[in-house]
């Protein structure tokens, strides 16, 4: 019986970094993680890895604790961001269980050490997972303090030769104010790195986004609550924004 791969169209990126937000685990939670949530978004990762593209994903730790929040409320603010790279690692666990689950063979791996639950992190070992069809899932930010998970993303999809960077969100792309808000916000099918810093748009933070620009690398922005999402953008089809020079 086909799974309807067959007649896919051969997808227009090989190897891709997913990102996601810790937020996007939680579901209508207010908090934490919501189990059905992650299932759903790890049979979207599946149905990609799938078509053999090679994936790399970076969840990050709103769900649990921000940094930059437990820093405004008193907290050192060091202390603080290594607590938030603390809680991607136990997102990413909760996928790398979500997606095993599924068949897929996946490797967490942390830019802090800790053995006993992750790999670390070494360049071309994780170069050789992706070769291998393996999903990675890169934990813990970049391992310092003061970088958020969206530059996180962005280091390490240009470490791992990636085409293109996934920003998976709760709307269909970048629009010049937010749509929950406004009626008449206006979605961009493309911009420029250099009008997203300059406008100011909600895409990435300004380090993630000048990475990119400087290295050439394309941002995909999309809704990672619409099924099928993921897998319609590599077939060229859906709704979303490109980030590119």
């Amino acid at each position: 019986m086909s799974d309807g791969t067959a007649n896919q169209p051969a997808p227009a990126y090989k190897r891709v970094l997913l990102k996601i937000s810790g937020e996007a685990l939680m579901g209508d939670q207010g908090f934490g993680l919501h189990p059905p949530t992650v299932q759903r978004i790890a049979r979207e990762v599946k149905s990609v890895h799938d078509l053999g593209v090679e994936i790399c994903m970076v969840i990050g730790g709103g769900n649990i604790f921000r940094g930059l929040q437990g820093s405004a409320q008193g907290m050192e603010r060091t202390t603080a961001d290594y607590m938030g790279m603390l809680a991607t690692v136990m997102n990413a666990l909760a996928m790398q269980s979500a997606l095993e689950g599924l068949g897929v063979f996946c490797r967490v791996i942390s830019a802090i050490r800790m053995d006993e639950v992750a790999e670390p992190y070494i360049r071309r070992r994780a170069v050789r997972h992706l070769e291998k069809g393996r999903v990675c899932i890169f934990a813990a930010g970049t391992g310092n303090p003061y970088f958020t998970t969206d530059t996180a993303a962005t280091l390490r999809a240009n470490e791992m030769a990636c085409e293109a960077i996934f920003k998976g969100t709760k709307v269909d792309g970048v629009y010049d104010k937010d749509p929950a808000k406004h009626a008449d916000a206006k979605r961009f099918d493309d911009i420029t790195y250099d009008d997203v810093l300059q406008k100011h748009l909600a895409v990435m933070d300004a380090s993630a986004i000048a990475l990119a620009r400087d290295n050439n690398l394309p941002i995909i922005v999309f809704s990672l609550d619409e099924p099928g999402g993921f897998r319609g953008i590599l077939a060229g089809q859906g709704t979303y924004t490109i980030v590119h020079g």
